[in-house]
């Protein structure tokens, strides 16, 4: 199920970030500004419990989330939204997935992972900027399910129909939440327009 957070601020920063020119440094505050939307979307529906808050003035009836969360962005790149969700889910445990995309194959190779405890009762949030072939995504979640996790939600800046489809073929239980739904893959599995290698305009590595 695929979810594109329509809004002002949404198309502001996307646009931004699409610009060539911009540096690194705003680049890296613009994914993790987007970042925040995203996960503030993804919880909206989250279920919370009733407590009693005892405030200056009076006690009164409030609500607590009843989820524990996960964060766990896709190495490199999503280390660049771990930030911006973490703003909103400060409790969350923190784990990472490194996988690469083989430059001929374009399939994700793995060579590092390390989760939380109890993933089984924990409400996860995969981080990848670009839902592209969708084969890095796919296979984090994958790895993640092997772990006991069973609620998960896939946050991505930009997205194509091609990683959608594919995501969706292969995880059909995980909803997708992205921030702009771009045209298509180009011959080098880059998404058009998109905004380059995510990872290098992050770090200022290109």
């Amino acid at each position: 199920m695929l979810k594109i957070i329509d809004h002002p601020l949404i198309g502001h920063k996307i646009s931004m970030i699409r610009d060539k020119k911009t540096g690194h440094k705003d680049f890296r505050q613009l994914v993790s500004e987007i970042a925040t939307i995203l996960c503030y979307e993804a919880t909206r529906e989250d279920e919370t419990k009733e407590i009693e808050v005892e405030t200056p003035i009076i006690t009164c009836k409030g609500t607590v989330l009843k989820k524990n969360y996960a964060v766990v962005p896709i190495l490199r790149a999503g280390l660049g939204m771990e930030e911006g969700v973490l703003r909103l889910v400060p409790m969350a445990a923190v784990g990472h997935i490194g996988l690469y995309r083989d430059p001929k194959s374009l399939q994700p190779v793995e060579y590092y992972s390390k989760l939380p405890k109890n993933m089984e009762e924990r409400e996860v949030f995969v981080l990848d900027p670009m839902l592209a072939t969708g084969g890095s995504a796919a296979e984090a979640i994958s790895i993640i399910k092997a772990k006991g996790a069973k609620n998960i939600k896939f946050l991505c800046v930009v997205s194509c129909p091609e990683g959608v489809e594919f995501l969706e073929k292969h995880h059909p239980d995980v909803p997708i939440y992205t921030a702009a739904h771009d045209s298509n893959l180009n011959e080098k599995g880059y998404i058009v327009p998109g905004l380059g290698d995510a990872g290098d305009r992050l770090f200022g590595t290109q």
